[in-house]
């Protein structure tokens, strides 16, 4: 009999390609997965701890389901409510006390085990999960059998030891693990012949990827993409997230020289602060970062950048504060995310001494993103009257609309009658909205005419 699976995924890109694997894990278990939790005989939480608003989320979300699996055990059709994720390992004990909705505990990395984890429900009350096992999680997953769209994720690295004082990763996704070369090509050769032809290499922290390479020798990211790119039927690649710390010459070379790697990077830098950035545990400068996007801007001068920012962050100063927008005007950014600074149980910073005042931090975020929005708006103008190979991923709202990504990863629309979705095709910028843009097909007799005229 098939069972129906629901999952509802929170936070980062990692956290999505977790989801579409815990559902290959399930599959052969007889689930299958529906679009609602009330059509589900088991819901999968899979959480984010990054920021407190996203863990308070899930509660809340437990606190509902916690009544539809009350309709539905009176109705004699009972639902499994598992937790998975950053939150599951960070506080999975206190959910169990907090809300007896939740069956299943399981961390980031021992999702594999949930078939065992359902069937111990059969003896036990709850089943609980979140050790860093010495077997690699990668080795067991099943193939995936389907893909969503001509786009994917993969999973490359795992963990981090950088020790950021803001950060639960390290705590919650455990020390940094790469998966090996052939391991990874394999996954990426399958899901081409599955019809992707855009690939988004994942890591927490993607570009210290050290990998045993086919050859016996350790691998860098910059090598592991120059492998990747001579995959035929694979289009693009992608990658994040990055650290300054680790964007060596190798991978800064490949983006000057291998094509199918996309000129876009995402390449957080937190604060524009040196107090700051040492206070966080950073392991960088301000100015390192300038000279490093100097040069990564001089082996690729169209890359756009996109970065992360977090303000208020304990002893944020007026001048720290300015800092980061005096790097912001300088530097320049296509797109970026800004929080203020959340505490995080467990991390350094929580129990630093001079948090900001909430009216503070708000006051900041506020301005910061003013001027961020005010690059974004300026980069997709730039936009306009270019030209750029789009990947179509999806339908548009209108007949006959089909929407893709440039390869600055800006969502574009077009009239693309004739084109299907994994089609990549040449469009010339019309029209900028607010996030996104508006192109026209360029046939190859417009474009011959062009190039005669």
């Amino acid at each position: 009999m098939t069972r129906k699976l629901f999952i509802k995924t929170y936070g980062c890109q990692m956290n999505a390609y977790d989801s579409a694997r815990m559902a290959d894990v399930m599959a052969p278990h007889g689930y299958a997965l529906t679009d609602t939790p009330e059509s589900a005989d088991m819901v999968v939480l899979n959480t984010c701890h990054i920021r407190e608003k996203a863990a308070e989320k899930v509660y809340s979300e437990l606190g509902r389901l916690r009544e539809l699996k009350r309709e539905r055990a009176a109705e004699g059709r009972p639902m499994i409510v598992a937790v998975a994720g950053c939150v599951a390992q960070a506080e999975g004990e206190e959910m169990i006390r907090r809300t007896d909705a939740v069956d299943i505990v399981v961390g980031p990395q021992v999702y594999h085990r949930l078939p065992e984890m359902v069937a111990k429900l059969a003896r036990e009350a709850k089943a609980f999960d979140t050790e860093f096992p010495a077997v690699d999680k990668f080795d067991t997953l099943p193939e995936t059998k389907s893909v969503d769209g001509p786009a994917a994720l993969l999973t490359v690295q795992e963990g981090c030891d950088k020790f950021c004082t803001f950060c639960v990763v390290p705590y919650t996704r455990g020390a940094e693990y790469s998966r090996s070369v052939v391991q990874i090509e394999a996954e990426a050769r399958h899901l081409v012949e599955l019809g992707v032809r855009e690939i988004t290499l994942l890591g927490q922290n993607v570009n210290a990827f050290h990998g045993a390479g086919d050859d016996g020798e350790t691998w860098g990211l910059g090598r592991l993409i120059r492998r990747l790119a001579q995959i035929e039927g694979l289009a693009r690649l992608r990658y994040m997230t990055s650290h300054p710390r680790d964007m060596d010459d190798a991978l800064i070379a490949a983006h000057a020289e291998e094509a199918k790697l996309m000129p876009y990077l995402h390449l957080p830098v937190q604060s524009g602060s040196n107090v700051v950035l040492e206070a966080m545990n950073r392991g960088h400068t301000a100015d390192e970062y300038r000279k490093l996007v100097g040069r990564i801007r001089a082996a690729r001068p169209d890359i756009a950048l996109s970065s992360d920012f977090i303000v208020g962050f304990p002893g944020e100063s007026d001048a720290d504060f300015e800092a980061t927008m005096d790097l912001v005007r300088e530097i320049g950014f296509a797109q970026s995310f800004s929080f203020k600074y959340s505490p995080r149980p467990g991390t350094p910073a929580a129990a630093a001494r001079k948090q900001i005042p909430e009216d503070v931090k708000g006051a900041r975020l506020e301005q910061l993103q003013a001027l961020l929005n005010e690059q974004e708006q300026a980069f997709l103008r730039r936009c306009a009257g270019q030209e750029f190979d789009v990947l179509f991923e999806k339908p548009g709202r209108y007949d006959g609309q089909l929407i893709g990504r440039s390869p600055y990863l800006q969502s574009v629309h077009v009239a693309a009658r004739g084109q299907k979705i994994g089609d990549i095709a040449r469009v010339r910028v019309v029209q900028t909205m607010p996030h996104s843009l508006r192109g026209e097909l360029i046939s190859e007799a417009v474009r011959a005419a062009e190039a005669v005229a």
